[in-house]
């Protein structure tokens, strides 16, 4: 869940536009999607989250910026949003902040039949997830997983 290049730089980027909108950059993808590329800057701010009128105050400042230091050759339409409820959890800072919260686990391989886990996530480490479900709790590699993010009931 390594970020690109491109993904390393515009996160140098973003991250100071962010902030100063009293927000914190949570993630960014740089991806392509039925031919057309995506730059997908996700902000969210600790106490009741980020407003649409806050991303679009974010997404005019970092437009101006990345037009001036041009770190994308192609073009690409820019988006800015909050990460959501069922956010994607990719760095250790993720994990970290969200230790002892439920999250949905999908997996290369079945564990128990099954490619997808929910559990709650309680230890991280390395690269390395501590997941309980039920009264088990298991060891996950994040190379063994497809993707792994909060779980919401609905």
């Amino acid at each position: 869940m390594a970020y690109s290049k491109t993904e390393k730089t515009v996160l140098a980027l973003a991250e100071p536009v962010v902030v100063s909108e009293g927000a914190y950059l949570y993630d960014v993808e740089y991806v392509k999607e039925g031919g057309i590329w995506f730059l997908r800057i996700y902000a969210d701010k600790e106490d009741g989250g980020i407003s649409l009128d806050e991303c679009e105050a974010i997404s005019r400042k970092l437009s101006d910026v990345l037009d001036k230091e041009d770190p994308i050759a192609q073009n690409y339409y820019l988006e800015v949003s909050s990460p959501g409820v069922e956010r994607r959890l990719k760095t250790d800072a993720h994990f970290s902040r969200y230790l002892g919260e439920t999250v949905d686990v999908g997996l290369y391989k079945a564990i128990g039949g099954s490619k997808q886990l929910t559990g709650i996530l309680k230890d991280y480490a390395d690269g390395v997830m501590q997941l309980q479900v039920g009264d088990e709790v298991l060891s996950l590699d994040l190379k063994e997983t497809t993707v792994v993010h909060l779980h919401f009931d609905f």
